[in-house]
């Protein structure tokens, strides 16, 4: 009252000094504001530059429990993997044809049908499909930790359809249902990874998910070849049984596992996110860390994504900037089948032309499978020279690419020669194996995780997992009809056209894949988003910190945060 007395006697309307007050109060607010978000860009800045100079080293020692849990997570392959390899080499098994197969006419042989192989095979990929489209929304809705641990769950209810079925068309529809959980880890294992970690390991543990794979598969054959003096149905019936030792303790140690960071901040969840960060870190064995500027950084990164992106669904994949990202991703998958992959399969088919026995030849699919791993350790050891991702890929389409060419020359060995040709062709089928997975098959897993924005790296990842899966599909059919002498009989030859095609690979990668080494997400934003030249990438010099950024938005994501925080605390 005795403001408003003095204000009356001074001549000063009342309403005119609220209204000063107001204002005051709004550029004190306004004033604060721009304070908070400098704040926040620095830290962001400083986080980013700390993550630049961090070594490999550096990087282990601060984020051990990081690597704990992402190999837990991408142990899920593992087990993919194994489920996989098995029905493809059930086709062997007397016991398992006899039980699904049918009586070949006039002979007292069983064999599943070419029409049911080919819908079996064919069965895991539909499946697939649907679980890499799904996943693109499930996991962003409810993330990382909740869709795997579901997944699981799946899995050990489905695997009773493998275990008790009375029939083929049992086995196609456990082979479709398994299918979806198996899409979900094929893209989100390499995400979860690509987002605990920072710059120094992230080509290091999202290669890994490749080293799973090899070993699932080198776990699938060893059963398999333990049960090949079984005579009855155990000798399929104990490998499916073996998928049950996977789920639960997976699920029982994921439980525990903490959610993705950067999922958390782009939910608004700041403080979960927080506390995710710190129990992936190990403060006591890195000083040099602060917890809160890494946030800032993961805050800075996503307002930049939110300024470039226009959405979060499938269809903003396929818009502006992320379209590039998308073909790229996409393209980066596929490779991995057009480069003759399908086709170097068939060395223990080579093999058996040759003259070795089945346990010989399943042996060297044991050597095989077990060159996926040694593959990834010697991908890790390249990495560690220096090498970029890009220049592995590169320079190893081009390994693979000499060696196709030379087993299409070895088809003019003559035919008095043919078993040398075959013990040959199939030891550099070996040598290409080892070549792919310390090039393409393991730095594929690196490229397609660090392209992507983070917004739609799910989405993104699912996309070329989708086209892989195509190709790999119209490739398994081709191959066959390619070698088999009672169809297209082209046998080595057929090194020729896959030579060819992975010709065409190495132009498209030279011209179109980036070096994403050493950049941190943000970097790789601005880079897309100014159309920098896939062969400028690594020497192109960025500062995110330049962009004209809405630096208000930075603000409103903290306040928006803080909302949703007293939301749940209420």
């Amino acid at each position: 009252m005795a403001s408003d007395e003095k204000a009356a006697a001074d001549g000063v309307p009342r309403v005119l000094l609220i209204d000063c007050e107001k204002e005051e109060c709004d550029e004190q607010q306004d004033h604060d504001r721009i304070k908070a978000t400098a704040r926040i860009i620095q830290g962001a800045k400083t986080a980013t530059e700390k993550e630049h100079k961090m070594t490999l080293l550096q990087g282990i020692r601060l984020y051990p429990k990081a690597i704990a849990w992402s190999v837990l997570i991408s142990t899920c392959i593992v087990m993919e993997g194994y489920d996989v390899c098995l029905i493809n080499n059930f086709y062997a098994f007397p016991q398992f044809n006899r039980k699904y197969g049918e009586q070949l006419p006039n002979s007292d042989d069983w064999e599943v049908p070419a029409r049911w192989q080919a819908g079996l095979s064919n069965g895991a990929n539909v499946g697939e499909l649907i679980g890499l489209l799904i996943n693109g929304w499930v996991s962003e809705r409810f993330g990382y930790r909740w869709t795997v641990i579901a997944c699981l769950m799946l899995i050990n209810a489905w695997t009773a359809l493998f275990f008790t079925a009375k029939n083929i068309q049992t086995l196609l529809a456990a082979e479709i249902l398994c299918g979806i959980p198996w899409g979900v880890f094929q893209t989100l294992t390499v995400t979860y990874a690509s987002e605990v970690c920072p710059v120094a390991m992230r080509g290091y543990l999202t290669t890994y998910v490749n080293f799973c794979w090899g070993l699932g598969q080198l776990i699938g054959i060893g059963v398999i070849m333990s049960m090949l003096d079984k005579h009855n149905e155990w000798a399929y019936r104990i490998p499916y049984a073996l998928q049950w030792m996977w789920p639960l303790p997976l699920a029982i140690g994921i439980f525990f596992a903490p959610e993705s960071p950067w999922w958390l901040v782009r939910k608004g969840k700041l403080t979960q996110a927080r506390t995710a960060l710190l129990r992936l870190t190990s403060l006591s064995r890195e000083a040099n860390f602060d917890p809160d500027e890494t946030l800032d950084m993961m805050v800075h990164t996503t307002a930049l994504e939110e300024k470039t992106t226009s959405g979060a669904s499938y269809w903003d994949c396929f818009k502006g900037n992320d379209l590039r990202r998308t073909e790229i991703v996409c393209m980066v998958w596929a490779i991995q089948n057009l480069s003759g992959n399908s086709f170097s399969n068939y060395s223990t088919y080579f093999l058996k032309q040759a003259g070795l026995s089945e346990n010989s030849a399943y042996g060297f699919a044991l050597g095989q499978y077990g060159m996926n791993m040694v593959g990834v350790f010697g991908a890790w050891f390249m990495m560690s020279r220096g090498i970029g991702r890009r220049s592995l890929y590169l320079y190893g389409l081009c390994g693979l690419c000499t060696m196709l060419f030379i087993l299409g020359f070895l088809g003019l060995v003559p035919e008095t020669h043919r078993r040398e040709g075959s013990i040959a062709t199939g030891s550099i089928m070996l040598c290409w194996a080892l070549v792919y997975q310390l090039t393409v098959g393991t730095v594929c897993y690196s490229l397609v995780s660090e392209i992507s924005t983070r917004r739609l790296q799910i989405k993104t990842v699912a996309l070329g997992r989708v086209l892989y899966i195509i190709v790999g599909i119209i490739c398994s059919v081709l191959t066959p009809y390619m070698l088999n002498p009672g169809a297209w009989g082209w046998s080595n030859f057929t090194g020729f056209f896959w030579g060819g095609i992975c010709f065409l690979c190495i132009i498209y990668t030279y011209f179109r894949v980036p070096e994403p080494s050493g950049r941190s997400f943000a970097e790789m934003d601005v880079l897309f988003q100014r159309g920098v030249s896939a062969r400028k990438f690594a020497t192109t010099k960025v500062d995110v910190f330049e962009e004209d950024v809405d630096r208000n938005l930075i603000e409103i994501y903290r306040e928006h945060s803080k909302m949703k925080t007293q939301e749940q605390l209420s």
